[in-house]
Protein backbone atom coordinates (compact mmCIF):
# COMPACT_ATOMS: atom_id res chain seq x y z
CA UNK A 1 0.00 0.00 0.00
CA UNK A 2 1.27 3.48 -0.86
CA UNK A 3 1.69 5.55 2.30
CA UNK A 4 0.96 9.26 2.01
CA UNK A 5 2.01 11.78 4.63
CA UNK A 6 -0.15 14.68 5.71
CA UNK A 7 1.62 18.04 6.07
CA UNK A 8 -0.04 19.84 9.02
CA UNK A 9 0.89 23.20 7.51
CA UNK A 10 -1.27 22.60 4.43
CA UNK A 11 -5.04 22.20 4.19
CA UNK A 12 -6.35 19.16 2.34
CA UNK A 13 -8.28 19.97 -0.83
CA UNK A 14 -9.19 16.35 -1.68
CA UNK A 15 -9.14 13.28 0.52
CA UNK A 16 -10.33 9.72 -0.11
CA UNK A 17 -10.33 7.78 3.14
CA UNK A 18 -10.35 3.95 3.00
CA UNK A 19 -12.64 3.87 -0.05
CA UNK A 20 -13.69 0.51 -1.48
CA UNK A 21 -15.89 -0.47 -4.40
CA UNK A 22 -17.77 -3.71 -5.00
CA UNK A 23 -20.61 -4.34 -7.42
CA UNK A 24 -21.57 -7.79 -6.15
CA UNK A 25 -22.13 -7.35 -2.45
CA UNK A 26 -18.50 -7.66 -1.41
CA UNK A 27 -17.51 -10.90 -3.11
CA UNK A 28 -15.14 -9.03 -5.42
CA UNK A 29 -13.56 -5.64 -4.84
CA UNK A 30 -12.65 -3.32 -7.72
CA UNK A 31 -11.03 -0.96 -5.21
CA UNK A 32 -10.18 -1.87 -1.61
CA UNK A 33 -9.17 0.35 1.35
CA UNK A 34 -7.67 3.06 -0.84
CA UNK A 35 -6.41 6.31 0.69
CA UNK A 36 -5.64 9.35 -1.43
CA UNK A 37 -4.66 12.77 -0.11
CA UNK A 38 -4.09 15.94 -2.11
CA UNK A 39 -3.02 18.99 -0.15
CA UNK A 40 -3.99 22.45 -1.30
CA UNK A 41 -1.41 24.73 -2.91
CA UNK A 42 -3.03 28.19 -2.96
CA UNK A 43 -1.68 30.60 -5.54
CA UNK A 44 0.04 27.79 -7.41
CA UNK A 45 -2.31 24.88 -7.97
CA UNK A 46 -1.10 21.46 -9.02
CA UNK A 47 -1.38 18.88 -11.77
CA UNK A 48 -1.91 15.37 -10.39
CA UNK A 49 -1.74 12.46 -12.83
CA UNK A 50 -3.24 9.01 -12.26
CA UNK A 51 -1.78 6.18 -14.32
CA UNK A 52 -2.63 2.54 -13.92
CA UNK A 53 -3.61 -0.87 -15.13
CA UNK A 54 -6.75 -1.35 -17.18
CA UNK A 55 -9.72 -1.83 -14.87
CA UNK A 56 -7.91 -0.64 -11.74
CA UNK A 57 -10.53 2.01 -10.96
CA UNK A 58 -8.91 5.26 -12.15
CA UNK A 59 -12.14 6.66 -13.59
CA UNK A 60 -14.09 5.46 -10.56
CA UNK A 61 -11.89 7.60 -8.31
CA UNK A 62 -12.69 10.67 -10.40
CA UNK A 63 -16.39 9.87 -10.14
CA UNK A 64 -16.08 9.71 -6.35
CA UNK A 65 -14.44 13.15 -6.27
CA UNK A 66 -16.98 14.63 -8.69
CA UNK A 67 -19.92 13.39 -6.63
CA UNK A 68 -21.23 11.26 -9.50
CA UNK A 69 -20.71 7.99 -7.59
CA UNK A 70 -20.51 6.93 -3.96
CA UNK A 71 -18.01 4.28 -2.83
CA UNK A 72 -19.34 1.05 -1.35
CA UNK A 73 -17.26 1.82 1.74
CA UNK A 74 -15.18 4.77 2.89
CA UNK A 75 -15.45 8.55 2.79
CA UNK A 76 -14.65 11.35 0.35
CA UNK A 77 -13.85 14.88 1.49
CA UNK A 78 -13.51 18.11 -0.48
CA UNK A 79 -11.74 20.89 1.46
CA UNK A 80 -12.39 19.02 4.69
CA UNK A 81 -16.12 18.53 4.15
CA UNK A 82 -17.68 15.17 3.35
CA UNK A 83 -19.23 14.97 -0.10
CA UNK A 84 -23.02 14.97 -0.10
CA UNK A 85 -25.76 14.79 -2.74
CA UNK A 86 -25.30 18.48 -3.55
CA UNK A 87 -21.56 18.20 -4.22
CA UNK A 88 -20.67 18.50 -7.91
CA UNK A 89 -17.12 18.94 -9.16
CA UNK A 90 -16.85 19.44 -12.94
CA UNK A 91 -15.41 16.58 -14.97
CA UNK A 92 -14.19 16.40 -18.57
CA UNK A 93 -14.71 12.98 -20.16
CA UNK A 94 -13.08 11.35 -23.18
CA UNK A 95 -16.50 11.19 -24.83
CA UNK A 96 -17.99 14.46 -26.01
CA UNK A 97 -20.31 15.63 -23.25
CA UNK A 98 -21.82 18.83 -24.63
CA UNK A 99 -25.56 19.04 -25.24
CA UNK A 100 -25.97 19.03 -29.04
CA UNK A 101 -29.26 20.96 -29.01
CA UNK A 102 -27.55 23.90 -27.29
CA UNK A 103 -25.03 26.40 -28.65
CA UNK A 104 -21.44 26.69 -27.48
CA UNK A 105 -22.40 29.75 -25.43
CA UNK A 106 -25.32 27.94 -23.79
CA UNK A 107 -23.24 24.85 -23.04
CA UNK A 108 -20.40 26.79 -21.43
CA UNK A 109 -22.80 28.83 -19.30
CA UNK A 110 -24.89 25.83 -18.25
CA UNK A 111 -23.44 25.50 -14.74
CA UNK A 112 -24.04 29.19 -14.09
CA UNK A 113 -27.63 28.76 -15.23
CA UNK A 114 -28.08 25.99 -12.65
CA UNK A 115 -26.60 28.35 -10.06
CA UNK A 116 -29.25 30.96 -10.87
CA UNK A 117 -26.92 33.48 -12.54
CA UNK A 118 -28.88 35.84 -14.77
CA UNK A 119 -28.50 35.47 -18.51
CA UNK A 120 -26.62 38.72 -19.16
CA UNK A 121 -23.94 38.00 -16.59
CA UNK A 122 -23.89 34.31 -17.56
CA UNK A 123 -23.26 35.10 -21.22
CA UNK A 124 -20.58 37.67 -20.42
CA UNK A 125 -18.66 35.27 -18.22
CA UNK A 126 -19.12 32.42 -20.69
CA UNK A 127 -17.84 34.55 -23.58
CA UNK A 128 -14.72 35.45 -21.62
CA UNK A 129 -13.74 31.80 -21.19
CA UNK A 130 -14.87 30.90 -24.73
CA UNK A 131 -12.39 33.40 -26.12
CA UNK A 132 -9.72 32.15 -23.74
CA UNK A 133 -10.00 28.57 -25.05
CA UNK A 134 -9.87 29.72 -28.67
CA UNK A 135 -13.54 29.38 -29.58
CA UNK A 136 -14.31 33.03 -30.23
CA UNK A 137 -16.59 33.26 -33.27
CA UNK A 138 -18.07 29.80 -32.62
CA UNK A 139 -20.30 30.74 -29.68
CA UNK A 140 -23.54 30.63 -31.70
CA UNK A 141 -22.81 27.24 -33.29
CA UNK A 142 -24.44 24.09 -31.96
CA UNK A 143 -22.07 21.90 -29.95
CA UNK A 144 -22.26 18.85 -32.17
CA UNK A 145 -19.88 16.99 -34.49
CA UNK A 146 -19.13 17.77 -37.34
CA UNK A 147 -20.31 21.37 -36.83
CA UNK A 148 -17.44 21.52 -34.38
CA UNK A 149 -14.34 19.33 -34.53
CA UNK A 150 -13.44 16.89 -31.76
CA UNK A 151 -10.86 19.29 -30.36
CA UNK A 152 -13.37 22.15 -30.37
CA UNK A 153 -15.94 20.02 -28.54
CA UNK A 154 -13.37 19.23 -25.86
CA UNK A 155 -12.61 22.93 -25.59
CA UNK A 156 -16.31 23.49 -24.89
CA UNK A 157 -16.21 20.87 -22.11
CA UNK A 158 -13.05 22.36 -20.60
CA UNK A 159 -14.47 25.88 -20.73
CA UNK A 160 -17.66 24.71 -19.01
CA UNK A 161 -15.64 22.99 -16.26
CA UNK A 162 -13.37 25.98 -15.66
CA UNK A 163 -16.31 28.39 -15.51
CA UNK A 164 -18.19 26.09 -13.15
CA UNK A 165 -15.36 25.59 -10.65
CA UNK A 166 -11.80 26.55 -11.62
CA UNK A 167 -10.48 25.45 -8.22
CA UNK A 168 -10.77 21.71 -8.95
CA UNK A 169 -10.93 20.21 -12.45
CA UNK A 170 -11.24 16.47 -13.13
CA UNK A 171 -10.19 15.08 -16.51
CA UNK A 172 -10.71 11.46 -17.59
CA UNK A 173 -8.55 10.78 -20.67
CA UNK A 174 -9.91 13.96 -22.26
CA UNK A 175 -7.51 13.90 -25.22
CA UNK A 176 -7.55 10.17 -25.92
CA UNK A 177 -9.70 10.37 -29.05
CA UNK A 178 -7.91 13.35 -30.63
CA UNK A 179 -5.33 13.35 -33.40
CA UNK A 180 -1.75 14.10 -32.36
CA UNK A 181 -1.72 17.75 -33.52
CA UNK A 182 -4.95 18.56 -31.69
CA UNK A 183 -3.79 16.62 -28.63
CA UNK A 184 -0.62 18.71 -28.39
CA UNK A 185 -2.67 21.90 -28.74
CA UNK A 186 -5.02 20.75 -25.97
CA UNK A 187 -2.10 19.94 -23.68
CA UNK A 188 -0.84 23.50 -24.11
CA UNK A 189 -4.34 24.89 -23.56
CA UNK A 190 -4.87 23.08 -20.27
CA UNK A 191 -1.45 24.15 -18.95
CA UNK A 192 -2.26 27.77 -19.85
CA UNK A 193 -5.58 27.55 -17.97
CA UNK A 194 -3.89 25.89 -15.00
CA UNK A 195 -1.32 28.68 -14.82
CA UNK A 196 -4.06 31.33 -14.99
CA UNK A 197 -6.44 29.86 -12.41
CA UNK A 198 -3.98 27.94 -10.18
CA UNK A 199 -6.33 24.97 -10.30
CA UNK A 200 -5.92 21.56 -8.75
CA UNK A 201 -6.26 19.30 -11.79
CA UNK A 202 -6.67 15.52 -11.45
CA UNK A 203 -5.91 13.96 -14.82
CA UNK A 204 -6.28 10.32 -15.88
CA UNK A 205 -4.32 9.20 -18.93
CA UNK A 206 -2.68 6.12 -20.45
CA UNK A 207 -0.06 8.25 -22.22
CA UNK A 208 3.18 8.22 -20.20
CA UNK A 209 4.84 11.06 -22.11
CA UNK A 210 1.71 13.18 -21.59
CA UNK A 211 1.75 12.33 -17.88
CA UNK A 212 5.34 13.53 -17.48
CA UNK A 213 4.79 16.65 -19.58
CA UNK A 214 1.72 17.79 -17.64
CA UNK A 215 2.14 16.38 -14.15
CA UNK A 216 3.68 17.56 -10.90
CA UNK A 217 2.89 14.25 -9.22
CA UNK A 218 2.21 10.89 -10.85
CA UNK A 219 0.34 8.20 -8.92
CA UNK A 220 0.36 4.66 -10.30
CA UNK A 221 -2.40 2.17 -9.51
CA UNK A 222 -2.53 -1.60 -9.64
CA UNK A 223 -5.68 -3.63 -10.20
CA UNK A 224 -7.40 -6.57 -8.46
CA UNK A 225 -8.18 -4.71 -6.25
CA UNK A 226 -7.36 -1.13 -7.24
CA UNK A 227 -4.75 0.47 -5.01
CA UNK A 228 -1.99 3.06 -5.33
CA UNK A 229 1.45 1.46 -5.36
CA UNK A 230 3.84 4.17 -6.60
CA UNK A 231 4.17 7.95 -6.29
CA UNK A 232 6.61 9.72 -8.61
CA UNK A 233 7.45 13.40 -8.20
CA UNK A 234 8.05 15.04 -11.57
CA UNK A 235 11.22 17.04 -11.06
CA UNK A 236 10.80 19.46 -13.94
CA UNK A 237 10.23 23.25 -13.99
CA UNK A 238 6.73 24.22 -12.86
CA UNK A 239 6.01 26.20 -16.02
CA UNK A 240 6.67 24.12 -19.13
CA UNK A 241 6.58 24.41 -22.89
CA UNK A 242 7.01 21.78 -25.60
CA UNK A 243 10.75 22.47 -25.72
CA UNK A 244 11.12 20.57 -22.46
CA UNK A 245 10.28 17.36 -24.33
CA UNK A 246 13.72 17.63 -25.95
CA UNK A 247 15.40 17.78 -22.54
CA UNK A 248 17.32 14.73 -21.36
CA UNK A 249 15.75 14.94 -17.90
CA UNK A 250 12.25 14.75 -19.42
CA UNK A 251 13.24 11.72 -21.51
CA UNK A 252 14.74 9.98 -18.50
CA UNK A 253 11.58 10.57 -16.49
CA UNK A 254 9.42 9.11 -19.27
CA UNK A 255 11.63 5.98 -19.32
CA UNK A 256 11.54 5.75 -15.53
CA UNK A 257 7.73 5.93 -15.37
CA UNK A 258 7.50 3.37 -18.17
CA UNK A 259 9.81 1.01 -16.26
CA UNK A 260 7.74 1.39 -13.11
CA UNK A 261 4.50 0.74 -15.02
CA UNK A 262 5.95 -2.44 -16.55
CA UNK A 263 7.17 -3.62 -13.14
CA UNK A 264 3.72 -3.04 -11.60
CA UNK A 265 2.06 -4.92 -14.47
CA UNK A 266 4.45 -7.85 -14.16
CA UNK A 267 4.14 -8.15 -10.38
CA UNK A 268 0.34 -7.75 -10.23
CA UNK A 269 -0.68 -9.53 -13.43
CA UNK A 270 -2.29 -6.45 -14.94
CA UNK A 271 -1.92 -4.72 -18.30
CA UNK A 272 -1.82 -1.12 -19.45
Amino acid sequence: MLIQTDNPDLANIIELRKVSQSYDGGNNWVIKDLNFLIEDKPGQGQFVIILGMSGCGKSTLLRYISGLQNPTEGEVFIKGKAIDKNTRIPMVFQEYSSLPWMTVLENVGLALEYQGVKKKERDERAMEIIKMVGLGGHEKKYAIYPTLSGGQLQRVAIARSVLSNPEIILMDEPFGALDIKTRLQMQDLITDLWEKYHSTIIFVTHDISEAVYLGDDIYIMKAQPGQFVEHIKVDLPLNRSREIKRDQQYTQLVHHVEDVMIKVAETTGGSF
